[in-house]
């Protein structure tokens, strides 16, 4: 296996063709005319086409932000009046001047040639007084080279230009010439330090920049009590679906075949990023081995930690990652071609495909099901996607979207929502379905989320969505199911309504059984940031309500995504991917949850599993020792996720049997329904509920 090191050298020299865009809408006033038509297809070098387009992904082209020109950005920006810039080093005639005069067509550059100073370099503004700021935008040359483009970067702010504090955003731009945007926690400064770690082609040791400019706000950084929410991590493309890796808790992360658009895609390619936690890396890759656009696709981890992606873009084709090896390869092709599916692992092992009219034609998205061991696809004549319809406004383009699927016993499929009718599959034969009966009080609900937060008891929460996918008020609403047979009328409890209604929002559970809920709009509309959500809720199992934590500054709607990580924390990003549009967001946030702080603010200590087995075998146990005592232990299982759709993640509880000292034998599920083959990460937590870090652990299939 390669290391991360030659992993991220080979990443790098991936990094053309990678588009970006101007995510400052709440920033930066709209000021470009007849922007709407530029929006849709990046082509040769990120290039926008807009030929014969009149809508994206269903919604007119007039109702989507505006863009912004360079000219715009700066003309919105603070006026760098009296300011002074100053480099490590420069080449004559290109001073770091340049990046302050309103000019586009002059530009800072470190000394030319090969040899030239090596990197990092560093630009740093002095704006002469203290502003409260939150955002800059770096525009790279203009003149048609790419020498020089920012990659991998740091952003420091100052109040006397020689205490430099952590870093208010890090991470990578895409290695193109369109203006790259950076929002962060509003701070107070007078000083913006910007360092290049990286130049983004990997050409050289240079460092460029036509036009550097810095925006300030009038709203304070939200209070931070429940919880903390990292500095801004940039990626090079929006992050819309995500993978958690088992080997060394990296993330994968991927947009389309451009970074900034679906629309007018070809089918040949996807762009993906991986974020390294432990270094805070962002690395980007062209994946065009598999000639498949895994935008809008269906999504699962198989029982050997693949990530099994399939149609979207390109409607018809599957294709697996392998965490092990870091390669993508084609897979068999699906019978009916779809995008916006849902799919999901089962406890035998083979992974069921249900709905996804967006793409392929619209209807008859019947069952299919995949086996992972004999790459085949068979057809389930039995296992119809007309009960599980919603009732939406734009019709089965739409209601088959997005299904609520659970992998749960004897190779059953439970159906929980979007539709207010949940269902039953069964894989077997030519598979079978029968009703689960209705989500309690609640209606349809698209693109809200569905969380198995306790798999051992069968219990999932349902919150949020909407009742159609888009121009639809979304509802606070949640319920709690509790699954038995495979077949039978479910239980459903309704509960107390979150504090905010929300579509597009995303969710986790947690280790201790709380389930995080963050972004989401209050009126489902793609493509927008308006009615967003930026107060993320924390739900508690053992009284069912809802508690405030602390308030996010980025908007998270369609297209962002969330996850949780191996330390405990989630990664939280994405949103948009529309062209051309004021509402792309490049970027993520690691959220940590308010078990990681002591009541006075500092980090809490945390237990250390210092011992614990490989493997989890379906009616076995783990052994396991700790540095002090722990009280409770969980197995989550790791997840991938896109399109608030999460059918990976499950909370499995898991209860001493024997305690000697701090050796702990915990019983292991008897069903593989339960406790679905795979990987997980097993958390061990102390009397105040503070978790591990992660031990990964392997269920095999039984």
């Amino acid at each position: 296996m390669h290391s991360n090191m030659l992993r991220l050298l080979a990443l790098m020299s991936l990094s053309a063709n990678f588009a970006n865009a101007i995510t400052t809408e709440q920033i930066v006033p709209n000021t470009v005319p007849n922007a709407k038509n530029v929006q849709a297809a990046a082509v040769n070098n990120g290039q926008l086409s807009t030929e014969g387009i009149e809508t994206l992904d269903g919604m007119a082209i007039d109702a989507i932000p505006e863009g912004r020109s360079a000219e715009a950005v700066m003309a919105s920006a603070i006026t760098p009046a009296q300011w002074t810039a100053t480099a490590d080093s420069y080449q004559p005639g290109y001073p770091p001047s340049n990046v302050l005069d309103g000019n586009t067509n002059t530009i800072w550059h470190t000394p030319f040639g090969a040899n030239g100073n090596p990197l990092p370099h560093t630009l740093t503004i002095d704006m002469k007084q203290q502003y409260l700021i939150n955002s800059i935008a770096y525009i790279p040359r203009q003149d048609g080279s790419q020498n020089g483009n920012v990659g991998q970067h740091i952003i420091q702010t100052s109040l006397d230009g020689v205490t430099y504090g952590k870093p208010v955003a890090t991470g990578t731009y895409a290695d193109t010439n369109l203006t790259k945007t950076t929002i962060f926690e509003a701070t107070n400064a007078r000083f913006v330090r910007f360092t290049a770690q990286t130049e983004a082609g990997n050409r050289g040791p240079w460092t460029s920049c036509a036009s550097f400019n810095i925006f300030q706000t009038t709203v304070q950084a939200p209070a931070t009590s429940g919880g903390e929410w990292s500095p801004t991590i940039d990626f090079p493309l929006v992050p819309v679906s995500l993978g958690l890796e088992y080997n060394s808790g990296n993330v994968l992360a991927w947009s389309a075949y451009a970074a900034s658009t679906f629309g007018g895609s070809k089918g040949g390619n996807t762009l993906t990023a991986t974020y390294f936690p432990a270094t805070g890396i962002v690395s980007q890759r062209n994946v065009t081995n598999t000639g498949h656009d895994m935008f809008c696709e269906g999504l699962s981890i198989d029982t050997t930690g693949r990530f099994v992606a399939t149609g979207g873009d390109t409607n018809y084709k599957t294709s697996i990652y392998s965490v092990r090896y870091d390669v993508w390869t084609a897979a068999a092709q699906m019978h009916v071609p779809r995008g916006y599916a849902s799919q999901a692992t089962l406890s035998n092992g083979n992974i069921f495909m249900i709905g996804g009219s967006w793409a392929g034609g619209l209807g008859g998205k019947n069952g299919e099901l995949y086996s992972p061991f004999s790459n085949t696809w068979i057809q389930l004549s039995g296992a119809p996607v007309a009960p599980m319809l919603t009732n939406d406004a734009q019709g089965v383009y739409r209601s088959d979207n997005h299904g609520w699927l659970f992998g749960w016993k004897n190779g059953y499929v439970f159906q929980a929502g979007p539709s207010k009718n949940m269902n039953w599959y069964g894989t077997a034969g030519a598979g079978s379905n029968a009703r689960a009966g209705a989500r309690g009080n609640d209606a349809d609900s698209m693109c809200g989320n569905a969380i198995m937060y306790d798999a051992t008891q069968g219990k999932i929460l349902t919150v949020g969505g909407a009742p159609s996918y888009q121009s639809s008020q979304a509802t606070a609403n949640a319920h709690i199911i509790t699954l038995n047979g495979p077949n039978s009328i479910v239980a459903v409890q309704n509960i107390n309504p979150m504090w905010y209604k929300r579509s597009f929002a995303n969710s986790v559970v947690l280790p201790g059984g709380k389930v995080f809920i963050t972004g989401g709009q209050s009126t489902a509309q793609p493509f927008s940031d308006t009615t967003s959500q930026l107060q993320p809720e924390l739900w508690d199992p053992v009284s069912t309500t809802f508690t405030k934590v602390a308030s996010n500054t980025i908007p998270r709607n369609y297209h962002s995504t969330a996850i949780l990580m191996a330390d405990a924390t989630v990664l939280s990003g994405g949103g948009g991917l529309c062209g051309a549009c004021a509402t792309n967001h490049f970027d993520a946030q690691v959220y940590s949850p308010p078990y990681l702080f002591n009541a006075d603010g500092s980090r809490a200590g945390r237990p250390i599993i210092t011992n614990a087995p490989a493997n989890a075998p379906i009616s076995g146990t783990l052994t396991i020792t700790t540095n002090v005592a722990c009280t409770k232990f969980d197995i989550i299982r790791l997840s991938t996720t896109t399109h608030t759709v999460n059918t990976d993640q499950r909370r499995i509880p898991l209860y001493p049997r024997t305690t000697n000292g701090f050796t702990y034998t915990l019983p292991l599920p008897t069903d593989p329904g339960i406790m679905l083959p795979g990987y997980y990460m097993l958390f061990a937590m102390n009397a105040k509920g503070t978790p591990s870090l992660a031990k990964f652990v392997y269920v095999p299939v039984p």
